[in-house]
């Protein structure tokens, strides 16, 4: 999957858990930039992404994330070790 489509999928991700159409997210957004962006969004980020990629992130990968450009990289990581 090439960086933008990631980032796509990424992004409506994003979007049904924040119930906003209009959300584009940014690799250097982290928890602070949207609002309502709290333990439980947190948790539906990484179920939706599970889900939509097909992988499993471990607890001690998601608590090393930092901003929505390291869940990117993550999950490009997986989609990699999985080929």
């Amino acid at each position: 999957m090439d960086p933008q489509q990631l980032h796509d999928k990424l992004q409506g991700i994003f979007r049904k858990v924040f119930d906003r159409e209009d959300l584009v997210i940014r690799d250097d957004y982290a928890a602070k930039d949207i609002e309502d962006w709290d333990s439980l969004a947190q948790i539906n980020l990484v179920v939706g992404a599970e889900a939509e990629f097909g992988v499993r992130l471990a607890t001690a990968e998601i608590r090393s994330l930092k901003d929505v450009g390291g869940f990117k990289r993550l999950i490009a990581a997986k989609l990699a070790d999985v080929r």
